[in-house]
């Protein structure tokens, strides 16, 4: 046989027409209960039926009344009842469709949803009952007229128990329809009007449950606001080696266990996982790589807890994974909610550690697991966010940076487009800025935040401590593969951060150098105001730099505690209480910097007022020493190389008549620059002058002998 004589493949049935089939038979068992009220009610051909009570109605519900049998004397069990096992067999069967199957023939949903849910026959026929009117509005007038009120267009518990050949007094068919029974508590149906009696209340079936009985798989509007996507798995599909290992960069650990989550996942029952991460986004690339391996796809919802039954229930139509991050700051509620759900497979991304009292006793615990740290990998989801190949140093550009890979991917593509609106390639300060403004941080709330705008042209230091900072820098950049891939951590649940301190005389660069290794590092400089974490109430203060360290932790930004000295200083012998507690607070302070991960400098003009604890435990001591001859007049030319100036201004002799450290410099140029710009003139070597004697002054020195001059 050909091609073209081959036999046309049969037509799957879409859902719709399933559903159609089941409303046939349900038809014909409304036309039933109808017939009989007809035959036996005297007020069936009455137009206003349902609006009034006659004097013939009332004698009529009450023979009906007196002839009903003694709910003792009937059987307790639905299945013990002939008739109402015939009726609800035929609704809620998949026979009454011509399925041998377990999930219903090819097309019929609810079939299939009847054996995702474990939903027995009365189930799928109560909830075909109450369906009905939302997909055949003729079912709106036949409901009001069995109800015996043409105002209630929808299915009652009484109206649904009839239909489907179940008494109203039987306890486990009304016991279905309970909120702890499968088809309430899990979204399927809405038993309405709570103050109704039981009997006459309306019941309801959810939009998003009709949708997909009919064939429409859009998620749930009511948690458009709350979904979201996943990062882009660490490793793509092609990095799969022989050995059935992904390359993963050297993240050893975490490949780990993103492949042993994967195998669970697929498992049964499925798991409840909370993913603790150090880092944030590690525990969402984590839940990607293990969602890709599994071949599974997710639910990612940041919303509040009073959307967990919509999202379990899409969940559970969807076939789909929970992922959950975002907690509140009570996440008590919505892990439980989340743990009790055993059917469907959830993690939950977070970072705080698990608190045993989140969950009840009967739910259990679930599988808490700590994700280690991504380190290595990064440097491939950077690659592969821009695509191409840049042509710069790629390592050495995002080494300062700990993005999580969604955000990564979102500082590429705004670098792509800051490098567009220049109209040039894209260059490394284009990928810095863009990486900044990723890494959200509220260290604002205590700390001053300074963009450089410096390098290291900037810096008239000697060779000694110059060195010095390049190799802090070089230190804050390869921290993670001489401590993290190496293995030189000194354990002990130290952190990776970078300590720097900053000794020598005001005025000599110790800010200005701290300014110029952020710009190095492509980094925001954050200076902590001391007046917002100092507080006069025990323990406070401490509190106040927790904040700090814990913002500075997640926050790709180089912290500067500027005069050190004031939080870091020597202990003393405890004469008092102050004593003690100001003790306190320096023992804190040193516990604290030996788990910190960030990158912090410290600034001090008396060294040896700082506690030899600290400096036991910083990475680099940078002295700064007052500034020679030679480094004096650097400075003075470097402070005047933008500044319009007179031919012949004489700089040797105020060089050597005051000696004067940077920032002094600095100032005495500004004050000679406002002196031309009042005459509107160029500053001369006599406004020079004038500015190195107030600043002078300014110190309360001793001016030289103004004869000389």
């Amino acid at each position: 046989m050909t091609v073209s004589q081959q036999a046309p493949a049969q037509p799957v049935p879409a859902p719709a027409d399933a559903l159609l089939d089941r409303l046939a038979v349900l038809r014909d068992r409304v036309a039933l209960l109808v017939g009989r009220r007809s035959a036996d009610d005297p007020t069936a051909a009455d137009p206003l039926r349902g609006l009034y009570l006659s004097e013939d109605a009332v004698r009529h519900l009450l023979r009906v009344a007196e002839s009903e049998p003694d709910p003792a004397s009937e059987p307790d069990a639905v299945s013990d009842d002939p008739a109402g096992a015939a009726a609800t067999a035929a609704l809620g069967s998949t026979a009454a469709t011509g399925s041998t199957g377990a999930t219903g023939p090819a097309g019929d949903r609810l079939a299939g949803l009847a054996a995702r849910f474990g939903l027995g026959d009365l189930d799928t026929a109560l909830l075909l009952v109450a369906l009905a009117p939302d997909l055949d509005r003729s079912f709106e007038p036949l409901y009001g007229y069995l109800n015996d009120d043409v105002s209630r267009r929808r299915a009652t518990v009484a109206l649904a128990l009839d239909l489907c050949g179940v008494p109203a007094h039987s306890a486990p068919a009304r016991a279905r329809l309970h909120p702890t029974a499968p088809l309430t508590a899990l979204g399927l149906l809405v038993v309405e009007e709570p103050e109704r009696p039981f009997l006459s209340r309306s019941l309801r079936v959810p939009d998003r449950l009709v949708a997909h009985l009919l064939g429409d798989d859009t998620h749930d509007p009511d948690l458009a606001g709350h979904l979201r996507s996943l990062p882009d798995p660490p490793w793509p599909d092609d990095t799969v080696g022989t050995d059935g290992a992904a390359d993963d960069g050297g993240d050893e650990e975490f490949t780990v266990l993103a492949r042993r989550l994967a195998a669970r996942l697929t498992a049964a029952p499925p798991p409840t996982a909370y993913l603790r991460e150090g880092r944030e986004g590690d525990a969402l690339t984590c839940a990607a790589a293990a969602l890709r391996t599994a071949g599974l796809a997710a639910l990612h919802f940041t919303g509040p807890e009073d959307h967990v039954p919509g999202l379990l229930r899409e969940a559970r139509l969807s076939g789909r994974v929970v992922v959950v991050s975002a907690l509140p700051e009570q996440p008590a509620r919505i892990v439980r909610e989340l743990a009790a759900a055993t059917d469907v497979p959830v993690l939950i991304a977070g970072s705080r550690p698990y608190d045993p009292l989140w969950c009840d006793d009967d739910a259990g615990d679930p599988l808490v697991l700590e994700v280690p740290p991504r380190r290595a990998g990064a440097l491939r989801a950077w690659s592969a966010a821009l695509g191409e190949e840049p042509g710069f140093d790629l390592a050495a550009t995002v080494a300062p940076y700990h993005l999580a890979d969604d955000r990564i991917a979102r500082a590429a593509r705004a670098a792509r487009a800051l490098a567009a609106f220049d109209g040039v390639p894209m260059a490394p300060a284009h990928l810095r800025v863009a990486a900044r403004r990723q890494s959200a941080s509220g260290l604002e709330q205590h700390a001053r935040r300074i963009r450089p705008a410096v390098d290291w042209s900037d810096l008239v230091l000697p060779e000694g401590p110059l060195a010095q900072l390049h190799e802090l820098a070089l230190r804050a950049r390869h921290r993670d593969r001489v401590l993290g891939e190496w293995r030189l951590s000194a354990g002990g649940g130290r952190g990776r951060g970078v300590l720097g301190l900053f000794a020598g005389e005001s005025g000599t660069g110790k800010t200005l150098s701290a300014e110029v290794v952020a710009a190095e590092l492509g980094l925001d400089l954050y200076v902590v105001q001391l007046s917002s974490i100092v507080d006069k109430y025990v323990g406070e203060t401490e509190k106040n730099l927790e904040r700090i360290f814990a913002e500075a932790d997640r926050t790709d930004a180089v912290l500067l505690f500027d005069e050190a000295d004031a939080v870091f200083g020597k202990r003393s012998a405890v004469k008092d209480s102050h004593d003690r507690y100001a003790n306190m607070e320096s023992a804190y302070l040193l516990q604290r910097l030996e788990s910190f991960d960030g990158i912090a400098l410290l600034t001090t003009n008396l060294r040896a007022n700082i506690d030899e604890a600290f400096t036991r435990r910083l990475d680099l001591v940078v002295d700064f020493p007052f500034p020679d001859a030679r480094q004096r007049l650097a400075l003075w030319r470097h402070s005047l190389s933008h500044v319009p100036c007179a031919e012949g201004v004489e700089l040797d002799a105020v060089v050597a008549g005051f000696e004067l450290a940077g920032g002094s410099i600095r100032s005495a140029v500004v004050t000679a620059a406002y002196l031309a710009a009042g005459r509107d003139g160029l500053v001369t070597s006599a406004d020079v002058l004038e500015g190195a004697r107030r600043e002078y002054r300014k110190a309360g020195r001793l001016l030289p002998d103004e004869g000389s001059w």
